[in-house]
């Protein structure tokens, strides 16, 4: 009766111990993802004048706020002189690199001069220089010099608003371990049978994170750590959740995630000049081309599309790499950017990937790149000319698709009728969206779902899997991590040191947006089912490479980056 009554006790303190870790992981992931949004909000940067534009004839002062401005007649240059029919649309680009203060003419009627001199290519400025735009000559003066300036449009007041502190890596860390081994403690609580297994994984992920900080903090040193605590956050989510599953998935998924961290770091650090970029740009757009070559001529087909290769037992996906090629490509300094030459390029790339995606027939990552094709195309020249022509050619190849490949012709036919369809083409949505309710706000725990049985379960049904087994607050919590990233890189790009940075950070922050929502809304019957990865959660090493490095774009964006640091 004695052991009977002490066996009651540990299964009750069990039973309430496994209810309390239900309720503090969701609690304690919204504190994760708020501590980086907000830390990241609360370090924005001075924002005042580089240096200034001194128009001789009127004095009037032009401030020149960014590292790469255009300069020209249109109204969506960075610094305007609109009264002036002698100065082209877009008639030239200043900016700053390293070296100081450079001009690019960008094929203007009239020419830019520097000192009298007519300029054919980039050319240095300095201090008292004089630059003619058209029949206006400014002057180049130090911003200091000027505490007000009024551009004649608007005065511009700035002030010194000094740095505010955001949360100490250190201390994001320590809350991501704490997550995570809620997780795991919850995960091996949870099961009849004794299984350590999830405490092991934490070990082993947490082991490999703490070494990331580490090499991050102290010996790159670099300026904040909350963009990777969103990974780390993340991952961590998507590698607990493999545990109860597939054992063999959560090593190979915890090795590419320690792939993916040194990809981060190499890709931060190419990063760092724009123009190195550019002159690997060809480079980088044959590699793609060829790695989608390969793919058409030995790829396994699985899923119905044909976008996977196997080496020595290791399946991977190239076009997950060429996400980053794609956006490499599509970036550019702001003096190269205004050329057409380099649009063209780059809606010649586009056609290309696309094209061989579409043989392939993975058309859900098609959708991810014609998507970003998009973005890119506005950001870049502002030209919905291009966006138009582009949408009436994607909905013409289309209806193409759903005419001769019947497959995705079913999907779209069981969409938004799951449970009409729960015993054929539906039967997967239904599943999801059942067990994704069943888990009400706090789930039934790690490995303790149904829907870890449906095939898919692990990678384009995985937000319902984590519906059900971690609960709605924490699946929420994870999308809304992840659409935050758009709005935080388009923050940060208005002080981005070059253009460069700003169209990868919001295309790179856009791709990773539109292929979550593809998934989260496909397993919710939203969208038809596309079959592509929800980042840094689904399984699938190709797919945790390519996000680790896509982030590096929205990391590089940031000013502080690649700030000087005292040592």
């Amino acid at each position: 009766m004695e052991s009977f009554l002490q066996s009651l006790n540990i299964q009750v303190i069990t039973d309430v111990a496994i209810v309390a870790l239900r309720i503090l992981i969701p609690l304690l992931g919204i504190i994760v993802v708020f501590q980086c949004y907000s830390s990241m909000r609360r370090q924005r940067r001075d924002e005042k004048p580089l240096i200034v534009l001194e128009n001789r004839k009127t004095t009037e002062a032009l401030p020149v706020l960014f590292w790469e401005n255009s300069i020209g007649r249109a109204k969506r240059n960075d610094i305007v002189i609109p009264n002036d029919l002698s100065v082209s649309r877009e008639h030239c680009v200043i900016l700053r690199r390293k070296e100081g203060w450079f001009i690019t003419d960008t094929g203007s009627k009239t020419g830019t001069y520097v000192n009298g001199k007519l300029i054919s290519e980039r050319t240095p400025v300095y201090i008292n220089d004089e630059i003619r735009i058209g029949s206006d000559t400014f002057v180049l003066k130090r911003a200091q010099d000027y505490s007000v300036i009024d551009s004649g449009r608007r005065s511009l007041f700035y002030k010194k608003e000094g740095s505010k502190e955001g949360i100490a890596p250190f201390a994001l860390m320590m809350l991501i371990s704490i997550f995570t081994l809620f997780m795991a403690t919850e995960a091996c609580l949870s099961i009849e049978a004794t299984d350590f297994r999830p405490l092991l994984i934490f070990a082993v992920f947490m082991g490999l994170a703490w070494i990331f900080y580490l090499v991050s903090t102290k010996i790159f040193r670099r300026v904040g750590f909350e963009l990777e605590g969103l990974a780390l956050f993340l991952s961590a989510i998507g590698v607990m959740l493999s545990v109860r599953q597939d054992m063999r998935q959560t090593y190979v998924q915890i090795a590419a995630c320690a792939i993916g961290m040194a990809v981060f770091c190499f890709m931060i650090k190419f990063l760092q000049n724009p123009d190195r970029v550019n002159k690997w740009r060809l480079a980088i757009m044959i590699i793609a081309v060829i790695l989608l070559g390969i793919n058409i001529v030995f790829g396994s087909v699985r899923g119905g599309a044909a976008n996977w290769i196997v080496v020595g037992g290791i399946s991977i996906q190239p076009s997950e790499f060429v996400k980053i090629a794609y956006i490499f490509v599509g970036a550019s300094a702001l003096d190269q950017l205004q050329t057409k030459k380099n649009f063209i390029i780059f809606i010649i790339f586009s056609a290309i990937c696309i094209g061989a995606l579409f043989i392939m027939s993975d058309f859900g990552t098609a959708v991810i790149f014609f998507a970003t094709f998009l973005m890119i195309s506005v950001v870049r020249s502002g030209d919905y000319k291009t966006v138009v022509v582009s949408v009436v050619g994607a909905i013409f190849g289309g209806t193409m698709i759903l005419r001769f490949k019947p497959y995705i012709a079913d999907r779209f036919a069981a969409w938004g009728k799951a449970f009409e369809n729960s015993d054929n083409l539906g039967y997967q949505t239904a599943r999801a969206l059942t067990y994704a309710a069943s888990g009400g706000l706090f789930g039934c725990g790690l490995g303790n779902g149904y829907l870890k049985y449906i095939a898919a379960s692990e990678s384009d049904l995985v937000f319902g899997l984590m519906c059900e087994e971690l609960g709605l607050i924490v699946a929420l919590t994870v999308a809304f991590s992840i659409g935050g990233l758009f709005f935080y890189a388009r923050a940060i790009t208005t002080r981005s040191r070059s253009t460069f940075y700003s169209i990868s950070a919001c295309c790179a922050a856009g791709l990773l947006v539109v292929q979550s929502s593809l998934n989260i809304f496909g397993a919710m019957d939203i969208l038809p089912l596309t079959g592509v990865t929800l980042p840094f959660i689904s399984v699938g090493g190709s797919s945790m490479v390519s996000c680790w490095g896509l982030l590096a774009f929205i990391k590089a964006a940031d000013e502080r980056t690649y700030a000087i640091k005292k040592r």
